[in-house]
C-alpha cells in the first residue's frame, strides 16, 4: 500500500509517500480501505519531533490519526461490525496510507447525509470535544461556552455541538474573514482577538466553560473571566506551554482548571466516547443541526501541502488527504 512516511524530525518537506506492508487486524481490529484521512496539529506537532513519538514502520512514522473509508476484513473477535461497513473511526498512528488497522469499538457508521470523504473530519473533533467540553468539563444546557480559535476544526465543530446541545456560545478569531464565517454560521458571540481584549469583552460575563489551545497569558485571563464554579480545559499550549497564574483566582471562585492530551487516552476511554458520542451526537447530524466544515481536500501524495497550510492556519475547518 501507498503511505505518507515522516522520514525524519522537520518540516513538510520530510513527508514522503512510500510503499509499506498492508497491516493485519488483530483479534479485536477491522481493517480499513481509506477513502480518506484528517490533517490534524497534533500530526505536525509529530512531525516535528520524531525523538519524542518514536519511530514504528521501518524507521519511520507513518501519521494520521482519523479516516474514514470501507471495512474490508475484521478481526476474530469482532461481532459488532461486517465486512462491507463504511465507517469513520479515530486511531492513534497511520492514517495516512491507504489501510489501516483499528479497534472495533473506535469506529463509527457514517452519519446520514455525511459522504464517505468529509466523514473524515469527524472522529478527532468529535471525540475531542466530548471528551474535554462535556465529560471534563460538564457543560450544561444553558450554560456559556468560550472555545478559543472558533474556525479551527476543532472549533468549527465544537461550536455547533454545544449549539446544538443547549449552551450559548463564545469564540475569539483572527481575521475579519473568519469573524463573518462565524457569524454567518450563527455561532454564538465571536470576538477579533486582534482588534479587541476578549477578557475585556467578556469580563462580564461570567463564562461556565472555557477551551483553550492557546496557553500563555492566555491562562490568567481566562480564569478571570469564568464565572463561579467555572472550568477551564487546555488542550494545547500554541503560544506557550509555560504559565503564570494567581491562585487565588481559582480559590476565591472554586475554579476547575484540567486539560487532556486525546492520543494516548486508553483504548478503554475511547470506546466509552465512542459510545457517548454515538448516542449523543450522531443525532445532530442526522437532523442536520451540526455539519463538518471542509476548507480543502488534498490527494494522498500533497501531504507536505496540506501540512503546509495547517501551520499557515489560514484554513477553516478541516484539511483532509483522500486517496482518490
Amino acid at each position: 500500500m501507498k503511505a505518507i512516511h515522516i522520514t525524519k524530525s522537520g518540516g513538510p518537506e520530510v513527508l514522503q509517500i512510500k510503499e509499506s506492508p498492508r497491516p493485519k487486524p488483530q483479534k479485536s481490529e477491522v481493517l480499513i480501505k481509506v477513502k480518506a484521512a484528517g490533517v490534524n496539529r497534533s500530526d505536525v506537532i509529530t512531525r516535528k519531533n520524531t525523538s519524542t513519538y518514536g519511530k514504528e514502520i521501518n524507521g519511520t512514522i507513518i501519521p494520521g490519526l482519523e479516516v474514514s473509508g470501507e471495512i474490508i476484513e475484521i478481526g476474530e473477535d469482532v461481532s459488532d461490525k461486517k465486512i462491507g461497513d463504511k465507517v469513520c473511526a479515530l486511531i492513534t498512528r497511520g492514517g495516512y496510507a491507504e489501510y489501516v488497522a483499528v479497534e472495533s469499538s473506535h469506529c463509527l457508521t457514517i452519519p446520514e447525509g455525511i459522504s464517505l470523504t468529509d466523514a473524515a473530519a469527524l472522529p478527532e473533533t468529535v471525540f475531542t470535544v466530548w471528551f474535554n467540553v462535556f465529560q471534563l468539563g460538564k457543560l450544561q444546557p444553558g450554560e456559556k461556552l468560550l472555545i478559543h480559535g472558533g474556525t479551527s476544526g476543532i472549533g468549527t465543530m465544537g461550536l455547533q455541538m454545544a449549539k446544538a446541545m443547549g449552551s450559548k456560545i463564545y469564540t475569539t478569531a483572527g481575521t475579519d474573514k473568519k469573524v463573518d464565517f462565524l457569524n454567518n454560521m450563527d455561532l454564538g458571540s465571536v470576538i477579533n482577538y486582534k482588534k479587541e481584549a476578549f477578557e475585556d469583552v467578556l469580563k462580564d460575563e461570567k463564562i461556565d466553560v472555557i477551551l483553550d489551545m492557546v496557553g500563555g497569558d492566555y491562562t490568567q485571563k481566562n480564569l478571570e473571566i469564568l464565572n463561579t464554579k467555572g472550568r477551564l480545559i487546555n488542550i494545547n499550549g500554541m503560544k506557550s506551554n509555560e504559565v503564570n497564574i494567581n491562585l487565588r483566582t481559582i480559590m476565591a471562585k472554586n475554579l476547575i482548571l484540567t486539560g487532556s492530551f486525546l492520543k494516548p487516552q486508553s483504548a478503554q476511554v475511547k470506546t466509552q466516547i465512542a459510545k457517548e458520542v454515538e448516542k449523543n451526537i450522531w443525532p445532530l447530524f442526522h437532523s442536520e443541526k451540526i455539519r463538518p466544515i471542509i476548507y480543502k481536500k488534498f490527494p494522498l501524495e500533497d501531504a507536505s501541502e496540506a501540512h503546509k497550510l495547517m501551520e499557515s492556519s489560514e484554513h477553516i475547518g478541516k484539511i483532509l488527504l483522500t486517496m482518490d
